[in-house]
């Protein structure tokens, strides 16, 4: 057996596919590191209910943050542009559905009183009315009882 022979059964035995036209198969040097299709994006953006029912609120105080209006302002409430609802008076939080308006549709309002429900039935109890107006008659009763120091 000659030389060249020789040479060429050993290249078969390293490199089999080379007969067949195939070539050098090539391996990895790194691993592969995949493709992702949702990467991450932004971070939560804090949104629902803050304050709940009969949860103390002062003016000012944010109740629910929403995107859209998954509740309408009720009494003592208002939206703001985001439509966030906030309330406008001190009070507790009410979350109601209005009876004989649409039935899917939540609200929330602010009761003066802690026992108070939503809706009101004004016809029997009257508006509810909140005034930042001071009475000066409970004042000077009050500084009058108070002990001077």
């Amino acid at each position: 057996m000659s030389f060249f022979s020789l040479q060429k059964c050993l290249d078969q035995v390293r490199r089999p596919l080379s007969s067949l036209g195939l070539g050098a198969i090539r391996t990895a040097t790194k691993r592969a590191g995949g493709s992702t299709s949702n990467r991450g994006g932004s971070a939560g953006r804090r949104l629902g209910v803050k304050k709940f029912s009969d949860q103390y609120v002062i003016p000012g105080n944010i109740i629910v943050r929403q995107r859209g209006t998954w509740f309408h302002p009720g009494q003592h409430v208002k939206m703001g542009r985001d439509h966030t609802i906030y309330a406008m008076v001190p009070g507790f939080v009410r979350f109601y559905q209005h009876p004989g308006l649409r039935k899917d549709r939540k609200y929330v309002g602010v009761v003066l009183n802690r026992g108070e429900k939503l809706p009101r039935n004004e016809a029997t109890t009257g508006r509810s009315r909140y005034t930042h107006l001071v009475n000066l008659k409970e004042v000077a009763q009050q500084e009058v009882t108070a002990p001077a120091s």
